[in-house]
Order: structure tokens, then C-alpha cells, then sequence
């Protein structure tokens, strides 16, 4: 158990995933939380990371700051993706150590996975065949920031833990019709539509691909439940070559069940066109999260009560921007 006057640095605070565990941290009465904006602090500057960790005392570091983006952004921007991704985790993880650090989380996704993974997929699955070409570059940076927290443990046994979350939504997150995920993208276009009483709503792909998702509130409490798990729980993990958790809601559905889902939240009346000229992504993306639940910990928002959480927080961001 983490003790209540650890000093945590919370990078990418502003961040949908950052913002929430502070809150969480916060609620749990941690309150010597450390924080930089990127005016502040350039993740990707080496220098200026390195005189950072050197300046400032920090206990424990979560590493929430990354780049992210749906298919659109990943396919457009791919050097973007792997660069910074890259620069920031190593940054961040080999500076922690620079500096005694001894404990720090990892926040990849579970776009490292291989593209045609067994179903539903378990840690083990990590580099067994070919990622999805359409963010090959941004999971394979990810993949880097888990074996980088792995390898500082094997040769200074630190104590750096990984989290794999499959895709998040809910509220603080980027509402953008081609650079966002696909819930904020589709509650984005549904609202428009709504508004201009258009007859239809285009969604990318076939819409049969089966995705799952997770709140960001929920990632937040596994998060700082992991944060909290004792060392030798990891270090068994370790020993049975898993170097992460999975973590993910336990319920799977299909884009058009989603799109229809997020319709019926905005309460949009039109038709949803497919459009099958665009990529679905990879065909299906279910975690297995059976080691973390079998340590205690569960997931509690439906998908349901969670669209209507972000679509709240859209309508408040639509509010703050006029």
C-alpha cells in the first residue's frame, strides 16, 4: 500500500486518462501530486526531462502522457506517432531511474496485440504474430515502454509496472471527426447531424468489427489498484514472463451496435451509412482481464451510463468554447 505522503508526477495531467487518475489519487487521499504542462515541460526534450527529475522529488511517476489518435490520425501521422511516443516513455522511464525513482506506471493499449490474436487475449499474446498495419507505428512504440519498464526491473530492480487498458472514452477526451477515437468521433458527427437534421450519418468501415470498451473513470481505479498491489504480487507475475496487466470491461460489441448505442444517447433519428471504403482496423479487440479481477479488482460503468457521461461532457465543451 502506497503511502498517503507519496509524491506522484502525473505526466499528461490534462489528458483525459492523466486527469482522472488524479482525481482518483485525490479521492483516495493522495494529495502531493506533481504536475507540468507542456509549456512547462517538453516530454520529448531529453534535456529538459533530465533536469526536471533532477530538481524536483518524486516518489512515484504514472506515465499517462502520450500521443494517441483513432485510425484516421494513426494512418496519416505515423512517424509522428512512433517519434513522440517513443521520445516521451524513454524519457520519462530512463530519467526516473537517473534520478532513484524507484516505482512508476505504465499506461500503454491494447493495440499491442497482433492483429489476429486469439480471442479474448491474454498478456501472453505480447509479440506471438503481426500487429494491425494501421497503428503498427503507435503500438509498437507502446511495446517499447512496456519492455523498457521490464528491463530496468530485470537489471536495477526497480519497481515499474505496466497497464494495458483497451479503448477508453468518457469525459476530458478529444471530439474530432477524423483524429479522435470512435466514440467521441461518432458522438461528435450524431450531434452535428442531429442539430442540422440531416437524414444520414456516414461511419467508417462495415461496422461488423467487435470492439471493447472501457470508462475512463474505471481505468482510473485499476490504475491506482495496481499502483497499490503488493511487489510480490508483480514480481509472480514476472516470473511467469507476464511484464503487464490487461484490463478491460468484460463486454464486447460490434461498430454498429456502438454507432447505434451512441444514436440513441445523442438521440439522432437518422440512417448510419457504412462506408465500406474505408479500413475497419483490426477484426477484434477483446482482453482477457482475468488476472487483474482475480486479484479484486472490477470494472462498474456500463456502456450505456458511460455514453451518456461523455456525451455530457461533450455538451459542456460545446458550452465552455462559446
Amino acid at each position: 500500500m502506497l503511502d498517503k505522503n507519496t509524491k506522484f508526477f502525473i505526466a499528461g495531467h490534462k489528458g483525459m486518462v492523466g486527469s482522472t487518475i488524479m482525481r482518483r489519487l485525490e479521492a483516495h487521499g493522495y494529495d502531493n501530486l506533481i504536475t507540468r504542462s507542456h509549456g512547462e515541460l517538453d516530454l520529448t526534450d531529453q534535456r529538459a526531462v533530465h533536469d526536471f527529475f533532477q530538481t524536483t522529488a518524486i516518489d512515484y511517476v504514472v506515465v499517462a502522457a502520450a500521443k494517441v489518435g483513432g485510425i484516421f490520425a494513426n494512418n496519416e501521422y505515423p512517424a509522428n506517432f512512433i517519434y513522440e511516443n517513443l521520445m516521451i516513455e524513454c524519457n520519462l522511464i530512463h530519467q526516473a531511474h537517473n534520478s532513484g525513482v524507484r516505482q512508476l506506471l505504465f499506461l500503454g493499449t491494447a493495440c499491442i496485440y497482433p492483429k489476429l490474436a486469439t480471442q479474448p487475449i491474454k498478456e501472453e499474446a505480447l509479440l506471438s504474430g503481426p500487429l494491425e498495419p494501421t497503428n503498427e507505428p503507435y503500438a509498437i512504440a507502446k511495446i517499447a515502454g512496456i519492455k523498457l519498464c521490464e528491463s530496468y526491473n530485470r537489471q536495477f530492480n526497480t519497481d515499474y509496472r505496466s497497464i494495458m487498458p483497451n479503448n477508453i472514452y468518457g469525459p476530458n477526451d478529444t471530439y474530432h471527426d477524423r483524429n479522435s477515437h470512435v466514440i467521441p468521433s461518432l458522438i461528435k458527427r450524431f450531434h452535428e447531424a442531429k442539430t442540422a437534421n440531416q437524414a444520414t450519418v456516414d461511419v467508417w468501415g462495415t461496422g461488423q468489427v467487435k470492439r471493447e470498451f472501457l470508462h475512463v473513470d474505471d481505468l482510473a481505479s485499476a490504475c491506482v489498484f495496481v499502483m497499490n498491489l503488493d511487489r510480490h504480487v508483480i514480481s509472480d507475475m514476472t516470473q511467469e514472463m507476464i511484464s503487464h496487466i490487461n484490463v478491460g470491461s468484460g463486454r464486447e460489441i460490434t461498430i454498429r451496435e456502438l454507432a447505434e448505442a451512441v444514436g440513441k444517447t445523442v438521440g439522432y433519428k437518422g440512417e448510419l451509412i457504412f462506408d465500406t471504403s474505408k479500413p475497419d482496423g483490426t477484426p477484434r479487440k477483446f482482453l482477457d482481464s482475468s488476472k487483474l479481477r482475480a486479484l479484486g479488482w472490477q470494472p462498474e460503468i456500463s456502456l450505456n451510463d458511460g455514453l451518456k457521461d461523455a456525451y455530457g461532457d461533450y455538451l459542456r465543451s460545446l458550452e465552455a468554447a462559446t
